[in-house]
C-alpha cells in the first residue's frame, strides 16, 4: 500500500506531515509505516496500491476521477473561502505600479504547470473573463518557482494557491516581501484526498478526522488543518477547464 502527501510537503513540513500520517494510520489500524516522499505523483495516483494521497482539483476532474475514489476535502480555514474551498492569489512584484488585473493585459504570466487548478486553470478563467491575455507564458514547475520568477522580473504575474502563499509567508518571508497580491480568483474546492478505485473511503475519512483532532496544536497550525469536509465529486467536475498553453 502507498500513502503519500506530496502537495504541501516542503522540507519544513515533512515532520508534521509524517506525524499526521502516523495519526491516520493509528486510527485506521493498517497502512504503510511511512509516507512515500520524492516519488512520481502520477505513479502514486494511478496505483492500485494507493491507500491515501492528495491531488489537485484539475488532475482529478480531467484525468483521475474515473479511476480513483474521493475520500474528502481538507479545510484549511482560508480567509474569504467557505470550508474546504481555496482560491488563487494573483501576485506581482511589490514595486510594480500596476494594481488592477486589467493593467496586466499583454504581460508575462508564470505558472507552475498546465494541470494546476490554482496555478493555471483558476487564473486563466479569471483573467479570460476580464478579456485579459498574456504576451508570454513562463512554465516554472512549482508555485514557489513561479513566485521567484516574478520576484526576479522574469514574469510579471503568477497565480499561487492561497495556502501556498501563506506557507511562503511563514517560511520564506524575504521572498514574499518582494511580492504583493493584486487580486484573488473565485473560490473552488481545494485539493482533495483520494484513494484507489474500489476502496471504501469511509474508514479512511473517519481516520483522517480522528487524526486531525488528535494532532498537536502546533502540527495543526503548521499544516493549517481545520477539518475534513464532504464535497461531491460533481462539484469538482463542474469547474471550468480552460485551454492549455
Amino acid at each position: 500500500m502507498i500513502a503519500h502527501l506530496g502537495m504541501y510537503d516542503p522540507p519544513a513540513l515533512r515532520p508534521a506531515n509524517d506525524r499526521f500520517w502516523q495519526a491516520i494510520r493509528a486510527a485506521l489500524g493498517f497502512g504503510p509505516q511511512h509516507l512515500s516522499h520524492d516519488v512520481d505523483i502520477w505513479d502514486v495516483w494511478r496505483s492500485a496500491e494507493l491507500l491515501f494521497s492528495q491531488t489537485c482539483g484539475m488532475p482529478f476532474r480531467t484525468k483521475l476521477h474515473p479511476n480513483v475514489t474521493l475520500i474528502g476535502t481538507p479545510d484549511y480555514g482560508l480567509q474569504g473561502c467557505r470550508p474546504g474551498y481555496y482560491r488563487s492569489m494573483l501576485i506581482a512584484r511589490i514595486d510594480d505600479p500596476r494594481d488592477q488585473p486589467e493593467q496586466f493585459d499583454a504581460s508575462r504570466f508564470a505558472y507552475n504547470e498546465a494541470l494546476s487548478q490554482s496555478g493555471w486553470a483558476g487564473p486563466m478563467t479569471y483573467m479570460g473573463d476580464k478579456g485579459i491575455s498574456f504576451s508570454a507564458l513562463v512554465e516554472t514547475g512549482g508555485h514557489r518557482f513561479s513566485a521567484i520568477a516574478v520576484a526576479e522580473e522574469r514574469a510579471d504575474l503568477a497565480g499561487l494557491d492561497a495556502l501556498t502563499w501563506m506557507l511562503l509567508g511563514e517560511h520564506e518571508p524575504d521572498l514574499c516581501a518582494r511580492l504583493r497580491v493584486i487580486a484573488t480568483t473565485h473560490p473552488t474546492p481545494t485539493l482533495p484526498f483520494i484513494t484507489a478505485s474500489g476502496r471504501d473511503p469511509a474508514p479512511i475519512a473517519d481516520a483522517i478526522r480522528t487524526a486531525i483532532s488528535t494532532l498537536s496544536k502546533a502540527d495543526r497550525k503548521a499544516l493549517h488543518l481545520h477539518g475534513l469536509v464532504n464535497i461531491p465529486a460533481a462539484d469538482y467536475l463542474a469547474i471550468p477547464t480552460p485551454s492549455g498553453p
